[in-house]
């Protein structure tokens, strides 16, 4: 059987022992901060506030992941409101002069959430080569 663990940031890592027809199993863990009802930080807000770090745009970060600008700017006034400091500022201007940036706090929180990330799939590697010994080839 074919094994991966999903990396965070970077795709999924892939140890084959098998041809490549099968399927492979995957572990990905979701992590997730609830404060109240509320969805704080998770995997979709995290890529957002990555990719309002590399586009300096909240439209064209929305865009690149396939969500609308009002949808972005909805998960970003969540993430504002549920943290002691905002996570992303942005500056009006216009069609084209307007920035949306992360703070030092949205930049914190993203390499927080990404070393919680990392660690719980270290944390994970044993049990998971049990459990996946139990799957079916």
């Amino acid at each position: 059987m074919a094994v991966a663990i999903a990396a965070p940031s970077s795709g999924t890592i892939t140890a084959v022992d098998s041809p490549r027809h099968r399927r492979t199993a995957v572990l990905r863990p979701r992590l997730r901060v609830l404060r109240g009802p509320d969805v704080a930080l998770g995997p979709g807000k995290v890529a957002l506030l990555e990719a309002i770090d590399r586009a300096g745009s909240m439209a064209a970060a929305a865009r690149s992941l396939g969500m609308s600008y009002m949808r972005a700017w909805t998960l970003v006034r969540t993430m504002n409101r549920s943290f002691r400091a905002p996570l992303v500022r942005a500056v009006r201007g216009g069609a084209g002069r307007g920035t949306t940036r992360l703070t030092a706090a949205g930049s914190a929180v993203v390499s927080l959430y990404r070393e919680m990330e990392a660690r719980g799939l270290r944390a994970a590697a044993r049990p998971w080569a049990r459990l996946r010994r139990r799957l079916k080839a």
